[in-house]
């Protein structure tokens, strides 16, 4: 890593700080900010204000305990918990979700979500495409698309931020495919804000680093045959406009927060098992002061969902904290007036079995899953869709994974009937199949 130091000094926007920002990594084979993104702006790019937050729940989270118990099945598929009124006529959620019971009027609870792969991957929640058939690189994850498509809405601002720290396996993600690496997600992991800021090396010294690395960026670009390194000028770009600005670093820090509005949100526990994410709450608090300061999306992971065994005690442990992270970063955004621009999504790769295996667990089940949406200006209190007795497959209303993009493309303003993008080889590719936007919510 390439780490400048620097002492107190005052940035343009006039604030004193100390510390250090990684930049990326200098080597033989050329530069890299695999930390840092920015697209350079296209002509004509609109400054719209709208924004996703997506929380993912890798693993796959057991739709039948979340939002639609089923009291009538027999005992080896019904589970163990029941169900509690919401504040929405004839919605009934499961007992240990009484905050989210309490605001389901601005919640859409998609029961019936299909179209889903036996695999464990990040890929179809935040691309809402399969990996089958995807162009060289691979499909872009929606953070990338807006990045590409309507950049950042501050120079200083990334549009797309992943606040997942990387992990191992099919879990990771933040990968820009054929978009390129300027659509790279930023990606603060570890002391988010001693990584944000210089210390000891003066605006001047910072300009002359920046020559120089634009130097090894026009090396490369004239020697790379790939289309790989196309942009990093202005990825290069965006790390020092990151740098002296405090922006971003305002955002980040979540103790300028009202202690009642942490204590709200709660703060859980960094602890995570094999490649799953840790469980914090705060980090949907910071997602919030994210979007507030202008990032067009946001990705967390939240906890470990593949409940091969003890399913019932494992729920007991994940719900609670789901429950409180994701109704107050809800209500915090009514509260805000950012209901009708952010868009919240929370959903795993698939479903689980209706029937409990012999460790008591649920296994893998694509037939079927769950998501849960709020914002975006939506018609919201609504449970969309109805399984069948056992929870095994859509008895009402099948709801493609790629309807649910559509809906999210929708709700920022991207029309995915029209829109397309080029690939390496300047193929272009529609955004999604011929998948529309739920009627039922816009």
């Amino acid at each position: 890593m390439l780490t400048i130091y620097g002492g107190k000094h005052q940035l343009c926007d006039g604030v004193n700080r100390r510390n250090f920002i990684k930049i990326g990594a200098l080597g033989m084979g050329g530069l890299s900010f695999p930390q840092l993104l920015k697209a350079e702006q296209k002509a004509g790019v609109g400054k719209s204000n709208k924004a996703i937050i997506m929380i993912y729940l890798p693993g796959g989270p057991p739709h039948q305990d979340m939002y639609e118990i089923k009291t009538d099945a027999p005992s080896e598929i019904r589970g163990e918990f029941s169900p509690i009124n919401t504040n929405v006529s004839g919605i009934q959620i499961c007992e240990l979700l009484p905050r989210l019971a309490k605001i389901t009027d601005k919640l859409v609870l998609l029961r019936t979500i299909v179209g889903a792969k036996d695999s464990h991957s990040s890929y179809q929640c935040m691309t809402g495409r399969l990996k089958d058939d995807a162009p060289p690189g691979g499909w872009p994850e929606i953070g990338s698309v807006l990045s590409k498509l309507q950049g950042p809405t501050n120079p200083v601002i990334p549009p797309y931020v992943n606040l997942t720290p990387k992990m191992k396996g099919p879990f990771n993600f933040g990968h820009p495919s054929f978009l390129g690496v300027p659509h790279t997600p930023f990606r603060p992991d570890g002391d988010i804000r001693k990584d944000m800021v210089l210390q000891d090396i003066s605006i001047e010294q910072l300009a002359d680093r920046k020559m120089l690395l634009k130097s090894f960026d026009q090396f490369r670009r004239d020697t790379d045959l790939s289309g790989s390194m196309r942009g990093m000028d202005a990825f290069n770009e965006q790390a020092f406009d990151v740098l002296t600005s405090s922006r971003l670093l305002e955002a980040l820090d979540i103790q300028k927060e009202d202690p009642r509005t942490r204590e709200r949100y709660g703060e859980g526990t960094p602890k995570h098992q094999a490649d799953a994410a840790p469980r914090l709450m705060s980090q949907f608090l910071l997602a919030r002061r994210l979007v507030e300061a202008g990032v067009r999306c946001v990705t967390v992971s939240f906890s470990f969902w593949d409940w091969h065994s003890v399913n019932f005690k494992r729920a007991r442990t994940n719900l609670p904290p789901f429950d409180q992270g994701v109704s107050a970063l809800v209500e915090d955004l009514h509260e805000r007036g950012l209901d009708k621009d952010v868009t919240v999504i929370a959903w795993g790769e698939f479903g689980r079995t209706p029937k409990i295996n012999s460790a008591g667990g649920r296994d893998h089940w694509p037939r079927v899953s769950s998501a849960l949406l709020a914002g975006g200006g939506m018609r919201t209190g609504q449970a969309i869709g109805t399984t069948n007795r056992l929870g095994e497959e859509p008895k009402e209303r099948p709801i493609h994974f790629q309807e649910v993009f559509a809906t999210l493309y929708h709700n920022l303003g991207i029309n995915t009937q029209k829109t397309q993008l080029l690939d390496l080889a300047n193929r272009p590719h529609f955004l999604l199949d011929d998948y529309k936007a739920l009627p039922e919510v816009i």
